[in-house]
């Protein structure tokens, strides 16, 4: 589904880079972690393949196309869909509203169907007496749920998450990892989540480590 062809990235110096001829492939219906100390580089990675910014050198390809010909816009609103440890939800919005603007600027499938928004929202534990609460009104945990269901909701094959549990309890680390392997597998989605806890990375189905320059595949 996507893959990496001798993609380096460095800020000033080609000699320094943060990672260099990095060749690798993500599958959909697969979970991936990406493991790494601070400052190694990985949320540069992610921010790469999410579209976010240009590699220096080398390319992404989504299927038979790089992103180069798809257009990093076009690639943003279709294709991928961003976790952020942050949430980054629509502020003074409900649950209900994030998902159905999301859905719109989309242009998903079930764009406007706010029973099918309202379903995702409560196949993941937000309930009705929440649905149509202000977010900055929930937990961290219930923030991020919706911002997982926001995903769910839009066709995006490709999901990825930037330390998506940093800010949570070990309950809620676990219901949301959770949920990202059932986006995975059952609506066969390729899921890559950056994270520097070796037991988060542990629960998807590969598991790869940024160090020295170079990513290592651990399982």
């Amino acid at each position: 589904m996507l893959k990496t062809k001798d993609l380096s990235y460095w800020y000033q110096d080609a000699s320094q880079p943060l990672f260099k001829e990095v060749n690798l492939e993500f599958e959909a219906g697969q979970s991936y972690a990406i493991l790494g100390h601070s400052g190694t580089g990985k949320t540069t990675f992610l921010s790469l393949i999410a579209g976010l910014d240009h590699p220096k050198d080398g390319e992404i390809l989504l299927g038979d196309r790089s992103l180069k010909q798809i257009g990093l816009t076009n690639y943003r609103r279709h294709d991928v869909a961003i976790v952020f440890q942050a949430y980054n939800l629509f502020a003074y919005m409900s649950p209900l509203d994030n998902l159905l603007t999301a859905m719109a600027i989309t242009g998903a499938e079930h764009a406007g169907d706010k029973a099918y928004a309202s379903q995702i929202l409560r196949d993941l534990g937000i309930g009705d007496d929440l649905i149509t609460r202000n977010v900055q009104h929930l937990s961290g945990g219930q923030q991020q749920r919706v911002a997982i269901a926001r995903t769910m909701a839009c066709d995006a094959k490709l999901v990825v998450a930037d330390e998506p549990t940093g800010n949570l309890d070990e309950d809620n680390t676990h219901a949301v990892i959770a949920q990202f392997q059932k986006i995975a597998h059952e609506q066969q989605k390729c899921v890559i989540i950056v994270t520097h806890e070796p037991d988060v990375a542990a629960q998807c189905d590969h598991q790869y480590r940024l160090e020295n320059k170079q990513f290592t595949q651990l399982a």
